[in-house]
């Protein structure tokens, strides 16, 4: 609940501390992040001297605006090292991305680019997107406003990308075809050689969406994780999106969007001096770009470093692992699929007999909410993505979910597995 104040515009100012003291009194309700209550706002890794370094960033960065980069070069200089150590990460081309304000620019510049490619190059006037029912809804909003059809094609039964169906959609229309890396429902990575290749095959654009796990799966199949090919090392593969603000343990807003060819990452570009003001110019949607998330996606890579990411994503490893075995060992529900360790649904089982399910998960996930968990509702469950932070309210959330099964089935030993909190 916002500070309690006069909604009339305040006719004398107010003194700092005393606004200071109303901002803090006024939180009460907000989702307390900080002890691992939240599952996809905040990525928390734990870590005291991250958080100072990033308070740190954003007091030296408060003011300075990057729509003129060379007002500000040390902000044209961070990003293109961001670009070229995520490229380095990713197979890609360290000339051939920008950082955005977040997944939802990332995908909609996507879009913008498959839409002029496909008028520009194969004189396609009315484009169209082929994408599984699992992108994410940015894809839908970019569609929306740039005036694109989207055609969203079922999953199979794993929930992954289901090639043959999106084969079947395919034609001359097409500018580009999508597959996550992994979708956000159910942390499964789609099969994107297969889509890359069908791209190719219509000379349209292939995109990979890894704002959720572009700065995750790198680490994760360092410490041994077997993944599927999802990166630029996928022929076919034109774009790719990898939000730093996610698994990269930056603060918002701070996205990479990669293009394989430099020429792509060109189309982004906006140049227009048909004004008295003089040329303007800008490499994405935004016109004025706060600098401090700019300055924090390269603080946080730079303190970080290879050691520092391979170790948070052996504790993201580890805590999925101590997650899904306890949702697995509750009578009633179970996890979908088979996810990418760090991001899981909870769904609940079905009769064998008549296939309805055996309980009601959105009522689960209302007593999950009454003691203070905030999970996200989904159609078919509730949603976690999971950080470092989860591990020492692990056995908690186990046992309130257990709790909040109640009577729809006994828990398997929850509690006794794990202890108490921590």
């Amino acid at each position: 609940m916002a500070p309690d104040h006069d909604p009339r515009f305040p006719a004398e100012g107010r003194p700092v501390d005393d606004l200071i003291t109303a901002l803090r009194g006024g939180r009460g309700d907000d989702a307390d992040w900080r002890r691992g209550r939240t599952f996809s706002l905040v990525y928390n890794a734990a870590d005291t001297e991250l958080e100072r370094l990033h308070e740190a960033v954003a007091a030296e960065y408060l003011q300075e605006n990057y729509l003129n980069p060379f007002a500000f070069p040390s902000l044209l200089h961070m990003e293109r090292e961001v670009v070229a150590m995520a490229a380095d990460l990713l197979y890609g081309n360290p000339r051939g991305g920008k950082l955005t304000s977040g997944g939802t620019e990332s995908l909609f510049l996507t879009v913008q680019v498959a839409r002029d490619h496909a008028r520009e190059v194969r004189g396609i006037a009315e484009p169209r997107v082929v994408l599984p029912a699992t992108a994410h809804p940015a894809f839908a909003k970019a569609c929306h406003y740039l005036d694109v059809d989207e055609i969203r094609v079922p999953v199979g039964g794993d929930g992954r990308a289901d090639v043959a169906a999106t084969a079947a959609l395919v034609d001359a229309r097409t500018a580009l075809v999508v597959g996550s890396a992994p979708c956000y429902p159910f942390g499964v990575v789609d099969p994107i050689p297969e889509l890359a290749a069908l791209a190719a095959e219509h000379d349209a654009l292939c995109h990979v969406d890894a704002c959720l796990g572009g700065w995750l799966l790198p680490f994760l199949e360092r410490l041994g994780e077997a993944l599927p090919p999802w990166d630029f090392r996928v022929e076919g593969v034109t774009s790719l999106s990898a939000d730093v603000h996610k698994y990269g343990w930056c603060f918002k807003g701070a996205s990479l969007l990669f293009h394989r060819d430099e020429d792509e990452l060109r189309r982004q570009y906006f140049l227009f001096d048909g004004w008295p003001g003089g040329l303007y110019g800008s490499a994405t949607t935004a016109g004025t770009r706060p600098a401090a998330p700019i300055a924090a996606a390269w603080a946080t890579v730079m303190h970080l470093g290879l050691d520092g990411y391979l170790r948070i994503a052996e504790q993201v490893r580890a805590v999925a692992h101590r997650f899904r075995d306890g949702i697995e060992g509750i009578e009633g529900i179970h996890v979908t699929g088979d996810p990418v360790p760090g991001v899981l649904e909870i769904a609940a089982d079905t009769d064998p007999e008549t296939g309805d399910a055996v309980l009601d998960i959105g009522a689960v996930g209302d007593v999950m909410d009454d003691r203070g968990w905030h999970l996200d509702r989904q159609q078919g469950g509730l949603h976690a993505i999971l950080s470092p932070s989860h591990m020492a309210v692990a056995a908690e959330f186990l046992a309130d979910l257990a709790t909040a099964v109640g009577g729809h089935g006994e828990s398997r030993g929850v509690e006794a597995r794990y202890g108490g909190v921590g």
